[in-house]
């Protein structure tokens, strides 16, 4: 008995297709599981160093509601996000939101120090470390995001490309303006 050649292959590709699947959701599921358990706790306290050197640590933007987004050079969806970041720094920037971006990738300083001022970003960008990634469930998916009112809590977090109007509606309701705050994935 004779095997077509294709077939087999047909069959291998499937096989492949369905393990890389797999193993991607597999990843994902527990990428998202930790961090609900970080719903409406404080975030966890970090200290990280911007891209000029200065330092800045997490509980002294106490007072303000805070979006802190996971973010790397390489990931297409984060430059999606990070000129709507840069407008709504802007918009809400005077009644108490700090944007912070913490950059999860091996490049180096100066280079995503150029790739913020070519975005025109005007929020800090820190240089982040496997160790704060893992305080927060473990960042596996880029980019991550996590809201957190003024006291400090976490209220809301997404991952991956959002559109606008969810990140709206978490800043309004980090804020305290009544912004709904939808169930998680």
């Amino acid at each position: 008995m004779q095997r077509n050649p294709l077939i087999l292959f047909f069959i291998g590709a499937l096989v492949a297709i369905m393990l890389f699947t797999g193993i991607r959701i597999s990843r994902e599921s527990s990428a998202i599981a930790p961090n609900k358990g970080l719903m409406g706790l404080t975030a966890p306290d970090f200290e990280l160093q911007d891209i000029d050197g200065s330092s800045l640590k997490l509980s002294h933007l106490r007072g303000k509601a805070v979006l802190l987004n996971f973010w790397a050079t390489y990931c297409e969806p984060c430059k999606v996000e990070m000129p709507w970041f840069v407008e709504l720094q802007k918009q809400y920037g005077s009644q108490g939101l700090q944007i912070v971006g913490v950059a999860m990738d091996d490049a180096a300083t100066e280079d995503i120090a150029k790739f913020a001022k070519d975005m025109g970003v005007n929020y800090p960008i820190l240089i982040g470390k496997e160790a704060v990634g893992v305080t927060y469930g473990g960042v596996n998916v880029l980019p991550t995001t996590f809201f957190l009112d003024r006291n400090g809590t976490v209220i809301a977090r997404e991952f991956g490309l959002q559109s606008r109007s969810v990140f709206v509606d978490h800043i309004k309701a980090a804020l305290g303006h009544g912004g709904t705050v939808q169930a998680q994935k």
